[in-house]
C-alpha cells in the first residue's frame, strides 16, 4: 500500500507545529534515553511501522542496546529497565490504552522525574500518539530494506 499523503506538503503550517512541540520536548530536561524509550512503546502499542522504526533508528543513533529495545514488548517482566524507565513506560502504556492513571502511578513518576520533566514527558507521550494518528491511517511505511 502506497503512502496516502504526505502532511509535510499537504498541510506543513499544522506539521510545523508538532515538530515546534517536538522540538520543545526536545529541549527540555527529559532525559533521552527516557523519551526514546517511550516513543518505541508507544508506537509500537498504536501499530505505526514506520514510527517504531525511525525510533529504533534513533535510539540506536544514541548507543541503546538492541537488547533493551528488543524487550520492550515485555518491558514489565525485563529486569533491563531503571525504576525511572518503568515508571514512564507504565504511564504511557496507560495514556496510550486510555486507561486511568492512579494516584500510586502518579506519586511513583513524582519520585523519579522532576517537575518540567515530567510535563515534558506527559507532552511527549500526547505527542507521540498524536502522530502515529497521522502515520497508521496515511499508510506511513518505513524504508524497505537497503534504502
Amino acid at each position: 500500500m502506497a503512502e496516502r499523503m504526505d502532511l509535510t506538503r499537504t498541510a506543513p503550517g499544522a506539521w510545523a507545529g508538532f515538530l515546534a512541540v517536538y522540538k520543545a520536548i526536545r529541549d527540555s530536561p527529559l532525559d533521552r534515553t527516557v523519551e526514546e524509550l517511550v516513543k518505541i512503546r508507544v508506537s509500537q502499542l498504536n501499530g505505526c511501522a514506520y514510527c517504531v522504526d525511525l525510533h529504533i533508528r534513533d535510539a540506536r543513533r544514541l548507543g541503546e542496546p538492541e537488547e533493551r529495545m528488543h524487550h520492550l514488548t515485555v518491558w514489565p517482566k525485563s529486569p533491563l529497565y531503571s525504576e525511572a524507565e518503568r515508571a514512564a513506560l507504565a504511564y504511557a502504556e496507560a495514556v496510550t490504552r486510555r486507561e486511568p492513571v492512579d494516584d500510586d502511578l502518579w506519586e511513583t513518576l513524582g519520585k523519579h522525574f522532576e517537575e518540567e520533566a515530567l510535563g515534558n514527558l506527559v507532552a511527549l507521550v500526547s505527542l507521540i500518539n498524536a502522530m502515529n494518528l497521522f502515520g497508521v491511517p496515511l499508510n506511513k511505511r518505513p524504508p524497505a530494506p537497503g534504502d
